[in-house]
């Protein structure tokens, strides 16, 4: 029967079956030692069997075979134990020597991105490299973990849509059996329309972005959660919740993945329960203050201010994630409610110098929803928007909820310098391969 590499340690004297990749070969000593890959980790097996060595002839990294052997206790070897009286089988056999070494570390410098992603599915088989997606599949069970204790309910909405929920230009246009139609660049439109079903749903699912941006944290496919909350006492509850979303799910995998994230140097987190709020007003004031430099013209944070109130936050309240609050209401899309004559009820939740999501509450009234639609040079009598108009005409509740970014959550957890290396196979304005 099989075993596992993490079992290897509890079956020390017996003799064990295993079965995975090859994964490295040395010759040491006159010996020959490899390395067995298996979903769990690697084991480390001493041959010295003529025989059985004549076995690996013109073998490369990455042929599957079989080990049998028996373990022997080794402190020195992956996970404390070896395998000796080593009998092997090639399952399959690969000649064709690796483009890139797998038993090494890959460099995440900028100008080896495009090496490590042009050959993502031999390098995906780097242990470091598995480890970020180890953490990424993590990262998801917590969040889902957190909304259903929370009483959440899990949809799926449609990628194919008619019109863009967003507004503006920056969709992926494509023909649809004759009728124009984009990928969708949220579920915006149909979470609103669920929270007068189930009141809390979320959906974990890719969105589509064409915007023709060549930086560190934007490609045009990224992994969203979507959360949406009704019968809301106000904006606080909502951001409320997506605080405590985050806490918990940092908070946790570091409890559960401390060894692995270390491996990865990733770095701990410095969080508080209750993450520090700043108006955007404020930050500018402060950021002018410290960097003698005033961005109060702008309708959004700059980049080196999310990083400087992140830092700022981090020293003065003990916490990397901060709320920019009382966004700009030349800002807010169309959905979004307004506080007053400038600003509205929507906050930017920004961690390690990033911003993650955006957090507002909804406009829930019909009458001043259409109002705002067209204001914002929408239709409302567009067919692609009779069924969401439907829904707050028979009656949604106060709402709110956001959209938070995945694959930047799991850039900024493990420490890494784009949000291409949180994505197995990221798409940008030059890759749509592999």
């Amino acid at each position: 029967m099989r075993i596992l590499s993490s079992e290897l340690k509890d079956h020390v004297g017996e003799t064990v079956h295993l079965e995975g990749w090859l994964h490295k070969k040395r010759l040491l000593g006159g010996l020959t030692f490899i390395n067995l890959r298996d979903r769990r980790g690697i084991i480390q097996a001493v041959i010295d069997d003529k025989n059985e060595v004549d076995k690996l002839k013109g073998m490369q990294i990455g042929t599957v075979m079989i080990i049998d052997g028996k373990v022997v206790d080794e402190p020195r070897a992956p996970g404390g134990a070896e395998l000796h009286e080593v009998k092997l089988e090639i399952m399959v056999p690969v000649e064709f020597e690796p483009p890139i070494e797998v038993d090494k570390p890959l460099s995440h410098k900028p100008e080896n991105l495009d090496t490590l992603f042009e050959h993502r599915a031999i390098g995906l088989r780097n242990l470091d490299e598995t480890k970020i997606f180890l953490i990424r599949s993590n990262l998801l069970r917590l969040i889902r973990q957190f909304l259903y204790e929370h009483d959440f309910v899990e949809i799926q909405t449609p990628k194919l849509v008619a019109n863009a929920a967003e507004g503006g230009a920056e969709v992926f246009k494509l023909d649809y059996f004759g009728k124009p139609a984009s990928l969708a660049q949220s579920p915006q439109l149909y979470k609103q329309v669920m929270v007068g079903v189930f009141e809390r749903v979320f959906e974990i699912g890719p969105a589509f972005r064409a915007e023709p941006s060549a930086t560190t944290r934007h490609v045009s496919e990224v992994t969203m959660l979507d959360i949406e909350m009704a019968f809301i006492q106000s904006h606080e509850d909502v951001l409320n919740m997506v605080q405590d979303l985050l806490y918990f799910t940092v908070t946790n995998i570091w409890e559960q993945y401390g060894n692995e994230l270390k491996q990865l140097r990733a770095p701990e987190p410095i969080l508080t329960p209750t993450f520090p709020r700043y108006s955007m007003r404020q930050i500018h004031e402060l950021y002018q203050e410290a960097n003698k430099t005033d961005m109060s013209g702008e309708i959004d944070l700059t980049p080196d201010e999310e990083r400087w109130i992140c830092d700022y936050a981090k020293e003065h309240d003990g916490s990397e994630a901060v709320f920019a609050t009382d966004l700009p209401k030349s800002k807010m899309k169309f959905y979004h409610m307004s506080k007053d004559a400038e600003a509205a009820l929507s906050a930017d939740l920004l961690f390690r110098g990033l911003e993650l999501a955006t957090v507002p509450q909804r406009e829930h009234r019909y009458d001043k929803l259409v109002e705002q639609m067209k204001t914002a040079g929408l239709n409302p009598d567009d067919e692609s928007y009779r069924f969401y108009l439907q829904a707050f005409k028979h009656g949604l509740p106060p709402h709110g909820g956001c959209g938070f970014g995945i694959d930047r959550l799991v850039e900024k957890t493990l420490g890494l310098g784009n949000i291409k290396e949180a994505i197995l196979f990221p798409r940008d304005i030059n890759r749509i391969t592999p």
